[in-house]
């Protein structure tokens, strides 16, 4: 219950940061900062509040999962709109997502999501460039747009960002043709 209530948190948060990215300004960029890390926060706990209460259950992965999806691509789809990167990413991030429940539940036919350790990997670091971004917000609001310091910060944080958008971009693709080249692959064991 817990759990969910976590995870239900994290879901309500999809709309005010996406549109926070999509339309900037529309909220103050500390707030963003505080949305993301409260949505990090949640992701963090809602699993581990699943095993402790055993309430754990493979459609309590499948919604928090979703909503991780939903979240971070909400955001990055949101980025693309305003200009501020490709919408390649957010595009890939739906593939890879759409073909991680389609591969564990009818080519697997399991009754859970089937991780792999990239696209676990992906998922974690798909809030980075959000942060990165957001903090680039913060500089360029908080700090006067003379101040060198303030457009320093933000021109890094901002280019860093696009670097690991780029990154996960790659690392995107690869998990997918990953899952897409597994099952064709013998089983060892």
């Amino acid at each position: 219950m817990l759990a969910n209530l976590l995870t239900g948190l994290r879901l309500a948060l999809v709309l005010p940061v996406a549109l926070a990215f999509a339309v900037p300004g529309s909220l103050s960029a500390v707030a963003l900062l505080g949305l993301l890390a409260l949505a990090v926060a949640t992701d963090m706990a809602d699993g581990r509040a699943a095993r402790h209460f055993g309430t754990a259950s493979a459609r309590g992965m499948l919604f928090d999962h979703a909503t991780d999806f939903l979240f971070v691509t909400s955001a990055l789809a949101a980025l693309a709109y305003a200009g501020v990167i490709s919408a390649l990413l957010p595009a890939l991030i739906a593939v890879a997502f759409t073909q991680y429940v389609l591969d564990s539940y009818l080519l697997h036919r399991q009754k859970s999501l089937r991780m792999s350790v990239l696209g676990r990997w992906n998922g974690v670091f798909y809030f980075v460039p959000l942060f990165l971004f957001a903090a680039s917000f913060t500089a360029s609001s908080t700090l006067s747009a003379s101040n060198e310091l303030g457009n320093t910060i933000t021109a890094i944080t901002g280019q860093l960002g696009i670097g690991i958008i780029w990154l996960l971009t790659f690392s995107t693709l690869a998990s997918i043709a990953d899952r897409a080249l597994a099952p064709r692959q013998p089983s060892h064991g």
